[in-house]
């Protein structure tokens, strides 16, 4: 399909809440493999459709090829464990730029498939940390917005003189 433009950060469109899928559709398939096709070329493991300027909620997650892509529409949290885990986090949004981040070590979501059936999914570790990472793009919150005022402030003086130079 097509490699799309990434949105960088700080463009305001990665602060706002994406808007809920309503047409489950040829559009939605097509964006869903440009999607994909974007974040392999990025590269990156996961991606959402306000990445690329779509404000939609769609999200596209590849962590290992055994298992191959995965396309959430409108996904949401709907129970988180109590136990917390740090992983390193980033963004296509970002490239260059990555930092420990504390989440859910165990979440559940739900979501829609791209015909529109809903189902549900445990998930932990790797995985539990991507859904929590997108989901939080999907709802506005870029990333960083997860770390320390001071950890934020310096991570984005690093990618401003990283873009200045490159």
């Amino acid at each position: 399909m097509t490699i799309r433009p990434i949105v960088r950060y700080p463009d305001r469109r990665l602060a706002l809440p994406a808007r809920p899928v309503t047409a489950f559709d040829d559009s939605l398939r097509e964006l869903a493999q440009d999607l994909l096709d974007t974040m392999r070329a990025a590269p990156g493991i996961g991606i959402t459709a306000p990445h690329i300027g779509v404000p939609l909620r769609v999200v596209v997650l590849e962590l290992d090829a055994k298992d191959g892509p995965q396309t959430y529409v409108n996904p949401e949290i709907t129970w988180v464990s109590p136990e917390m885990i740090m992983h390193r986090e980033g963004s296509v949004s970002m490239p260059g730029i990555n930092d420990e981040v504390q989440r859910h070590a165990r979440v559940r979501i739900s979501y829609r498939d791209l015909d529109g059936n809903m189902h549900t999914e445990e998930s932990e570790a790797l995985r539990a940390v991507c859904h929590q990472h997108e989901i939080d793009q999907l709802d506005g919150m870029f990333w960083i917005q997860r770390l320390s005022r001071l950890k934020r402030e310096r991570l984005v003086k690093k990618f401003e003189k990283m873009s200045r130079n490159s």
